[in-house]
């Protein structure tokens, strides 16, 4: 059973699931918008994507933010996904970014879009 994020209750009052695949992009989710040092027991955990919200984006900081999120992906989902590319972008105070990954146990090409407001 895969737990469905954010947690919620389902219908019948339970805690609420998801499928493998829905559970990986949750995943993913997690580790783009925890900042590390947000987690107690996993101080390293996150990607620091949300440092970066009033920064203007510009060539290097793209790059930047490529890889610190395709490192911080691999570092924590590399059992379960291989990353193929990161797109980060901002507009006012909203980071949206892309993320196009392989599912290692299926081989599945994924792509996913996750925004978030500050």
């Amino acid at each position: 059973m895969n737990i469905d994020y954010p947690y919620h209750f389902d219908n019948r009052g339970r805690t609420a699931d998801t499928t493998g695949d829905d559970h990986i992009r949750d995943l993913i989710e997690q580790v783009l918008f925890t900042a590390p040092g947000e987690r107690v027991n996993r101080p390293t955990f996150g990607s620091g994507l949300m440092q970066l919200i009033f920064a203007p984006i510009n060539d290097a900081l793209a790059g930047a933010v490529q890889i610190t999120v395709q490192g911080a992906l691999q570092q924590w989902l590399g059992d379960l996904i291989k990353v193929e590319d990161v797109q980060a972008t901002t507009h006012e105070s909203t980071v949206n970014v892309t993320v196009q990954y392989t599912v290692l146990r299926t081989q599945q090409r994924q792509v996913a879009d996750f925004h978030r407001s500050v």
